[in-house]
């Protein structure tokens, strides 16, 4: 059982982090969720979701959830010595991504962050901006100069798409791909009709030394 961190923040696509601790919670892995300010409103915006009547755990699956307000700069996934495995940010507005690539630690997220960094841990970024201006790509390319994953909310369509669902799950599974998290959360990439041999492969068929 896998030990992620998982920050929603406020960008659009709030989906990609609540699929993905959905999915981490379903398969028995630790989830340590962060929202920040903005993604609530995100969420009440795109999900319509009531986190101040309900709850937050009521909108995720049941499992190992621990959630913790952004403001807590005292919590424990804020310390390098409280060990955990991994942390995905998605989305990654470019506010929190600038605040992890410039290491200002000013709220939980943007410390979790910063520990995954400084202890050599799995630090993925979902960046969901567009167009990105050179402050953004400047950002991302300090952050994956620190260490982190640079990966971009950015579905493919080879898979036999149907629905959004199909979208999200796609970049469910390439953001677990990131942090080496065994799944089959989308279906992999294979060749409509590929009937060719990689270069160099050997054929156990028949007549093969003939």
């Amino acid at each position: 059982m896998s030990k992620i961190v998982v920050a929603i923040t406020g960008a659009s696509g709030v989906i990609y982090g609540v699929e993905l601790a959905n999915w981490l919670l379903v398969n028995d892995h630790q989830v340590y969720l962060v929202l920040s300010e903005p993604a609530r409103l995100v969420l009440k915006s795109e999900l319509d979701w009531d986190i101040d009547s309900r709850g937050l755990s009521a909108y995720f699956a049941p499992g190992h959830l621990s959630c913790f307000d952004n403001q807590d700069i005292g919590a424990p996934i804020a310390s390098g010595s409280f060990l955990y495995d991994g942390m995905v940010v998605a989305p990654c507005t470019m506010s929190t991504l600038a605040g992890i690539a410039q290491g200002t630690s000013n709220n939980l997220i943007e410390r979790a962050a910063d520990v995954c960094l400084k202890e050599g841990r799995r630090l993925v970024l979902v960046p969901r901006e567009t167009p990105l201006n050179k402050i953004h790509l400047r950002n991302m390319l300090a952050a994956s100069e620190a260490g982190a994953r640079i990966v971009p909310a950015m579905p493919a369509f080879y898979s036999g798409v149907e629905d959004i669902g199909d979208l999200v799950a796609f970049m469910v599974g390439k953001i677990l791909d990131s942090l080496t998290i065994e799944n089959n959360a989308y279906r992999r990439y294979s060749p409509a009709g590929y009937t060719g041999n990689l270069i160099g492969e050997q054929s156990s068929g028949e007549g093969d030394n003939e």
